[in-house]
């Protein structure tokens, strides 16, 4: 009876200290969030985490839908991870074409109204779609290396949650380039730059 009660007794500490362990472990490596200020960039600005090391973080499986409607493309900007597809529509009753110049040129080609050609993103930057049959339509694609980014307000703020614990690289991208290497801890990290 001794020896059975000893066991349980060694068993359930086994488990706590587990228990206790994975809670330490899943503390340490828990996802924080990075605040702060970007000076001379124009709202809109994106701000991102750059490449982290040991991580490849893609869009795979992941699908944008970008309409020439109105002879625009709407929505007129959009942020995807790398990896994921854009599909472009043409609503338009005339023929459209979606063609970019960086950050690795491509031309779709020009396809009726109805009609959509897909694209996989993958190179990160700023992608700007032209239209080769109507000069005047413009939009813009920002194709990030991870899912951590917001979009700068007009007094220069911004938030990135959910980035882990660790050496980061902040970029900016779509208005001026900037960069700010930052030691993300528990909680709330501050920059400024």
């Amino acid at each position: 009876m001794k020896s059975l009660l000893h066991k349980s007794l060694l068993s359930v500490l086994s488990i706590l200290a587990l228990l206790v362990t994975v809670a330490v472990l899943a503390s340490a490596s828990m996802a924080q969030e990075i605040q702060g200020k970007v000076s001379g960039v124009r709202a809109g600005t994106l701000v991102y985490v750059d490449w982290i090391k040991g991580k490849d973080y893609k869009g795979e499986g992941k699908r944008v839908k970008i309409d020439q409607r109105g002879m625009k493309f709407i929505p007129h900007s959009t942020i995807v991870l790398r990896g994921t597809t854009a599909d472009f529509l043409n609503s338009d009753a005339v023929g459209h074409n979606v063609y970019w110049k960086s950050p690795k040129p491509n031309n779709l080609g020009t396809w009726p109204q109805g009609e959509t050609k897909s694209f996989t993103f993958w190179d990160p930057g700023v992608v700007t779609l032209f239209c080769n049959v109507h000069p005047e339509m413009s939009g813009y694609i920002y194709v990030v290396p991870t899912p951590f980014y917001a979009q700068v307000k007009a007094d220069g703020s911004f938030v990135i949650r959910g980035v882990p614990q660790g050496h980061v690289t902040l970029r900016t991208m779509g208005g001026a380039s900037k960069s700010k290497d930052v030691d993300v801890g528990a909680g709330t990290t501050n920059v400024e730059f």
